[in-house]
């Protein structure tokens, strides 16, 4: 086990942000330096700056689904073009796959981009005058592949996001989701490791937002990409991702799984998100099991620990005594007792005789 450690610890993250800032304004530096790295977004403001991100640091590994949410203004899309690289930090280290991002040369960051990282944001930015076959194979055309290889590598895409027979299609025939669906198609063509987006799905109407949080939910199981996914909406996070990010005023106020952002919030600002959540919609069984005690005598019934608590709990709570969880090889790795889970629900408020 301590060697699985030591391999965790030594693994290189594919995004890490150490200590970084985007002020706007004209004295942003001065303010800066002047200010130690203790900034005071007000402080700032009256100065005539604009504080974008305040002292990020975190690292992202390979495969990780990064929630970087947080109401309009929070700095979370600003962040988002710091380790992008469309737009400059104003001071701080970011890196991608141990390469000095700010270091690297227009050529480099431009190769790296084309290369490594796929890019979705809330405008679709289709071209309209192209098919959706010609919109998916325009980067790789642009990266220099030949027409033929990028038509069949487009072709694939297309099937990937299920589009298949809407390939001649322009734009303008597609319904909003469908349009989605290209821009993802697009940005998944070049392979990239990393995949920004910024707000992908809030233009979209709730029923096919839900749909196309499905279809990115399938595709990332596929995939396995490394995500920065920016978003306003604190259930889109819960539901997507692997850990959250929370910002206010350019500040990551607590960056943790969902369970433990809902069950642990570090701060007031965070526990307001949290407050009205309904907890049995995003926790996961192994949020509220307990250690295996061998003494005790379990009931017959097994639950899944990825299993969510509501496709479980009335199950659960109707056994008298604690109940198995199993992992994906049915091997038993903890006890569900039904007061931990209406303790976890309800906050302690109800009670099982």
């Amino acid at each position: 086990m301590s060697s699985q450690i030591e391999v965790e610890q030594n693994k290189q993250p594919v995004i890490q942000c150490d200590s970084v800032y985007k002020i706007f304004g004209e004295n942003a530096n001065k303010m800066l330096q002047s200010s130690k790295g203790e900034v005071d977004a007000k402080i700032f403001q009256d100065a005539g700056c604009v504080v974008g991100v305040n002292n990020a640091s975190f690292e992202v590994y390979k495969g990780d689904l990064l929630v970087v949410m947080g109401l309009s203004g929070s700095g979370k899309s600003t962040l988002l073009r710091c380790i992008s690289r469309l737009t400059d930090a104003t001071a701080g280290n970011i890196y991608i796959d141990g390469q000095d991002l700010i270091a690297m040369s227009n050529k480099k960051l431009i190769e790296l981009r084309r290369n490594k990282m796929g890019m979705v944001f809330q405008s679709f930015a289709l071209l309209p005058h192209k098919t959706v076959l010609e919109n998916i194979a325009f980067p790789l055309q642009i990266r220099g592949n030949s027409t033929e290889e990028s038509i069949n590598r487009a072709m694939e895409m297309v099937k990937l996001v299920v589009l298949e027979g809407r390939e001649n299609y322009f734009p303008r025939q597609l319904s909003g989701g469908q349009q989605q669906r290209v821009g993802i198609a697009r940005s998944l063509a070049v392979e990239p490791d990393i995949w920004f987006l910024d707000e992908p799905f809030s233009a979209l109407d709730p029923l096919i937002r839900k749909e196309m949080q499905d279809e990115f939910l399938r595709l990332q199981s596929v995939l396995n990409k490394t995500i920065l996914f920016v978003t306003h909406d604190f259930h889109e996070a819960l539901r997507l991702a692997d850990r959250i990010a929370i910002m206010k005023d350019g500040i990551i106020e607590q960056l943790d799984t969902p369970a433990d952002i809902v069950l642990n919030p570090a701060t007031e600002y965070v526990r307001k998100f949290t407050e009205d959540v309904p907890r049995e919609k995003v926790l996961k069984i192994e949020s509220v099991m307990d250690a295996l005690d061998s003494s005790e005598e379990l009931s017959d019934l097994k639950v899944s620990k990825d299993a969510i608590i509501e496709t479980v709990a009335e199950e659960v709570l109707g056994q008298e005594k604690p109940v198995a969880v199993i992992d994906s090889n049915k091997k038993v790795v903890g006890v569900l007792h039904r007061s931990h889970v209406i303790k976890v629900l309800f906050g302690g408020r109800g009670t099982l005789e």
